[in-house]
């Protein structure tokens, strides 16, 4: 009686999320379908997220033994699989062949698992969808489509790819045939709904459900490990006023205007020191560029796991959110980033123009003009200059904010629901 039990709870519960990018805490970056996939796993359902094992950021097969094709990790109830794909050592065509790698050596790994009821497919790519889709006719399971970046039309904003390029014409069809094939589409940007209603899909399929942060993280209290770099980097800047970034070095991250801000507040304000903590591929130029305009108030990090994210943040004076302006913004940003930000009760600063400005809506900090150095350095002086009890003012607002709209609990409920 008690398998059949077991049975009965199952039905229509296990579901497979592929997504190449997908993280455990232990490594550096975004968690959302190990967060998700935890909430789903307290509700009785039954997660398997299938990852790359070659890690993006550190660019080495950290997950995976080279001498297998795959490897199984359970983490609090979520089964991740890890995939051997191809290496690459920048963004060219080798890391093409790394996203086509997933796809192929997905299609193989899946045979080991237990049929899926359900399969969300979820891009930034466009190989990780497609494969979602063609699992789910396989196994005749639900597929549904998440859209955790707008391909291609970011690419084409940003200036990596005109629209009149045959592989934008290409990405443009996939993107209609995932959308027509979804069951269900899942957005994270909050205006992105109205994206693909002016495509002609059906509003009553669009599902927002944007990324959230594991409040938990922020109730175990640990002390940072002063023998790390980045322990050494705080422990050197203590008496400094901090500001911290944490994230991706990249193009669309814009953060040449935080390296010309710093040199402004270089002379004007000697207390003031940066702390980037990340990597990309603009980390280098960002350093020669730090160094040409002689910001010694800047301090360069390697990026540091997930769970250590909430340590770092507690020394912040202020921490630091910058977006390069490009046109989808239009639709609106879901930064796992500004939720971590918001959570850790820091105030906050952010250069970037975006329609859900949820700095300026929880009154967390400052929105400044993307771009103006001289704007983000006032800000940031602004901030530097209040009382103590002004800054945790915007720091308990900020941390209400995301407890009443981003908890991860709420959110991995709305996903219930969808599912």
């Amino acid at each position: 009686m008690k398998n059949l039990k077991e049975v009965t709870f199952l039905i229509g519960k296990r579901v497979w999320i592929l997504n190449h990018y997908a993280l455990t805490p232990d490594l550096a970056g975004g968690t959302r379908h190990f967060d998700l996939g935890k909430e789903l796993v307290k509700r009785g359902y039954e997660i398997v997220i299938f990852a790359s094992g070659f890690d993006h950021a550190s660019k080495k097969h950290i997950k995976v033994d080279p001498k297998e094709s795959f490897k199984e990790e359970k983490l609090e109830g979520v089964c991740f699989v890890w995939l051997k794909t191809l290496g690459y050592k920048s963004n060219n065509w080798r890391r093409i062949t790394n996203m086509f790698s997933y796809g192929f050596r997905i299609i193989s790994a899946s045979r080991k698992f237990n049929k899926p009821d359900i399969i969300i497919g979820s891009s930034v790519h466009p190989i990780a969808v497609f494969a979602g889709w063609w699992l789910a006719k396989r196994y005749k399971a639900r597929f549904i489509f998440e859209v955790r970046d707008i391909w291609p039309q970011t690419l084409i904003d940003m200036g990596a790819m005109k629209a009149t390029d045959i592989s934008a014409r290409l990405l443009y069809a996939w993107e209609k045939f995932m959308c027509k094939q979804a069951e269900k589409i899942i957005v994270l940007m909050p205006m992105a709904k109205q994206y693909y209603i002016n495509k002609g899909i059906d509003a009553g399929k669009i599902y927002w459900i944007p990324n959230g942060v594991d409040l938990e993280r922020y109730q175990n209290h640990v002390a940072l490990e002063p023998s790390t770099e980045i322990g050494q980097i705080i422990e050197q800047y203590r008496e400094k006023f901090k500001v911290v970034y944490t994230g991706a070095h990249g193009q669309a991250n814009g953060l040449d205007v935080a390296i010309d801000a710093a040199a402004v507040l270089v002379s004007k304000a000697p207390d003031i020191h940066f702390i980037l903590i990340g990597d990309g591929p603009s980390k280098q130029l960002l350093k020669e560029k730090a160094e040409s305009l002689g910001c010694t108030n800047v301090t360069f990090c390697e990026p540091v796991p997930k769970a250590s994210i909430q340590l770092i943040l507690e020394f912040a004076d202020v921490l630091l959110h910058c977006l390069k302006p490009i046109e989808v913004l239009k639709y609106g940003g879901s930064s796992n980033k500004l939720n971590d930000y918001l959570a850790s009760g820091r105030p906050i600063v952010m250069s970037a123009d975006i329609v859900n400005d949820i700095i300026t809506e929880a009154q967390a900090g400052l929105t400044v003009i993307p771009g103006d150095p001289e704007a983000l350095a006032e800000g940031i002086l602004k901030i530097f200059h209040m009382s103590k009890e002004e800054r945790e003012r915007l720091g308990v607002n900020g941390r209400e904010y995301v407890e009443k709209h981003h908890n991860i609990s709420t959110l991995g409920e709305a996903l219930a629901r969808l599912l």
